[in-house]
């Protein structure tokens, strides 16, 4: 029988259900993914690790899914790999040894370290070091919170070759989680293009959990039984094909639409999604309903990887206050817009008259009111609202005037304006991404099995070579003579929104084939940007780009310094861009009747 292995994705983000571990593990699987690290999440572990030598790491891993599965996975014979060990992977591994000798059981456990060079802080300053996106200098060495290297899966790989049960990682790229135990596997080289290019996909549709299972979908009405949906699981073949299901009797819905919708997820040009070990084109990918809650996936292509990889650097710029104020009644939007806009002018003056400097920023937010579609407070109709406010500033002390005024207004200003007992503004320091590039051969990883240390650098056979990537012309124009009829876009499409960075993107493709060449035509990046245009407040000029995706009838869109800075710097709503996708499919567009559901 061909050989297939079957990986789990337990864990999307720091604060994921600790109900997907063991349900993964009950319906049989070899390996266990965990996903813990949010570019955001790796800046506050870092701030962790510098507080106590013991911190830095996802404690939520160790303390839950550890601890409470540990014999059960033991007993299966599962291995777990995940990068939950952050910025002190030592110290993860530490911990996770304690519970194993509290519980009678003996792991070899691996890390896999080497990603953290804040070291060289002065090094990239120096070298005049720009921000890969926007151009910024190198930030001051004393505000530096964390620089990690997204490393690959070859190092992990080594580590299960090497006779490792579990295999622990600081940053490496997020499906390289995925990736590495087909590697291992299977025994991948590092010119395998096509299969590691789809083992980065199944790292990719696994990494998010359950957005691939029916979270977050389009269609959420048709997804059964939210409080026990199932997490992802992968059935991998040799070639690189592979099936994602559940496990039965779990809630949440695997078809082609909740797969292809999560491959769309967070990325830029689906032809170049550049990882540490391949370049992957997403492109033809197709989805094939193979069973009940079986997907099959195929046509995923590779190219060679890039000479470098990529660094994210996190550093502190200041503090932000955010408070939030229900307000009701008639005209709610309208008076919380003029309430928040007092108490911005009310502690501006007494940010000056104590010779403080004003305002770095503000940002108000009538949430109910269409604060995210862009919608004027003045206009909207709605009888109750929460006012987001937020400032920012250089000085931690002016947040203090900030919390002693925000809550005034609820006795001087609007009628309907309310509170929750208990509740004060938040106060938090601004942690802001910068990223760039160092070539690989300055950061080999380092497997570390028992003390045992061994240095992995990263394989090179050639370098990726953007003329390789052949573009694909879009469907045949719309038949002239169809009776066409306006509907939303959600009538006849899947979406999936993510951010990237300061950017977001907009993945969508139509619910039949034959609309593909009617959204193609409407959806031009003219209108996109136009649909998006209030996103673009701090953009010279809107840009969104549109890519191609043949395999699904498809189309991508990038949208660029579209977020307000992005990640934890943001002041949005919606700073993770998870709602793009719906506010796009409300757009209308015209198609023929005939093929209207």
């Amino acid at each position: 029988m061909t050989k297939t292995i079957r990986i789990g994705g337990a864990c999307g983000f720091l604060g994921d259900s600790s109900t997907a571990a063991p349900q993964l593990i009950a319906a049989g699987i070899d390996y266990l993914m965990l996903d813990y690290l949010a570019e955001v999440t790796m800046s506050y572990l870092a701030m962790a690790k510098k507080a106590s030598p013991d911190g830095g790491y996802a404690r939520d891993f160790t303390d839950w899914i550890w601890k409470d599965n540990l014999k059960e996975i033991v007993r299966k014979g599962v291995k777990v790999v995940t990068n939950a060990g952050g910025t002190n992977p030592h110290a993860c591994r530490a911990r996770m040894e304690q519970i194993a000798r509290e519980q009678g059981v003996s792991v070899k456990i691996a890390i896999i370290e080497g990603d953290d060079i804040a070291a060289r802080a002065a090094e990239f300053a120096k070298g005049g070091v720009k921000e890969m996106f926007s151009g910024a200098g190198f930030p001051p060495a004393e505000k530096i919170a964390g620089i990690n290297a997204y490393l690959g899966g070859f190092a992990i790989a080594e580590a299960f070759a090497k006779g490792a049960d579990h295999v622990i990682t600081g940053r490496v790229v997020d499906s390289a989680l995925g990736l590495a135990p087909l590697i291992h596997e299977f025994g991948w080289t590092p010119a395998d293009y096509d299969k590691l290019a789809s083992g980065t996909l199944i790292g990719h549709i696994l990494e998010c959990g359950a957005q691939a299972t029916g979270g977050l979908h389009t269609d959420w009405r048709d997804v059964k039984d939210w409080a026990h949906i199932g997490y992802p699981i992968a059935e991998c073949r040799a070639d690189g094909t592979f099936v994602v299901t559940k496990p039965k009797g779990s809630g949440g819905l695997v078809t082609p639409a909740t797969v292809a919708e999560q491959m769309l997820y967070e990325i830029g040009d689906p032809q170049a999604y550049i990882v540490p070990d391949v370049v992957c084109d997403f492109a033809g990918a197709t989805f094939r309903q193979a069973g009940e809650d079986r997907v099959e996936v195929a046509g995923v292509k590779g190219y060679a990887p890039t000479a470098t990889y990529k660094v994210c650097g996190t550093y502190a710029d200041g503090w932000r206050a955010t408070s939030l104020t229900p307000i009701l009644g008639i005209d709610a939007p309208a008076k919380a817009q003029r309430q928040a806009d007092a108490v911005l002018t009310r502690t501006s003056e007494m940010l000056r008259d104590r010779n403080m400097a004003p305002w770095r920023a503000s940002r108000v937010d009538v949430i109910g009111s269409g604060a995210t579609y862009g919608v004027d407070p003045n206009t909207s109709s709605s009888r109750e609202v929460i006012v987001k406010l937020s400032v920012e500033h250089d000085d931690e002390s002016a947040m203090k005037i900030f919390q002693r005024e925000w809550m005034s207004p609820i006795t001087s200003m609007s009628v309907g304006t309310t509170s929750w007992h208990g509740l004060n503004a938040s106060v938090l320091p601004i942690v802001r991404l910068f990223s760039f590039l160092v070539p690989k051969a300055e950061v080999p990883a380092i497997i570390d099995i028992g003390g045992e240390r061994t240095e992995h650098v990263a394989a090179q056979p050639a370098v990726f070579d953007p003329a390789e990537v052949k573009r694909p012309g879009g469907p045949d124009a719309p038949a002239a003579n169809d009776d066409l009829v306006e509907v939303p876009l959600i009538r006849v499409a899947w979406a999936r929104s993510g951010d990237k960075g300061d950017a977001f993107n907009v993945g969508i493709f139509p619910r039949k084939p034959e609309l593909a060449p009617y959204l193609r035509a409407a959806l031009t990046p003219e209108f996109v940007a136009e649909a998006f245009g209030h996103e673009f407040e701090k953009g010279k000029a809107p840009k969104v780009e549109r890519f191609d995706l043949p395999g699904i009838h498809g189309m991508n869109f990038l949208a660029h310094a579209a977020l307000g800075g992005g990640g934890a710097a943001t002041m949005r709503v919606d700073m993770l861009a998870k709602g793009k996708a719906q506010q796009l499919l409300d757009k209308k567009i015209k198609v023929p009747a005939r093929l209207v559901a």
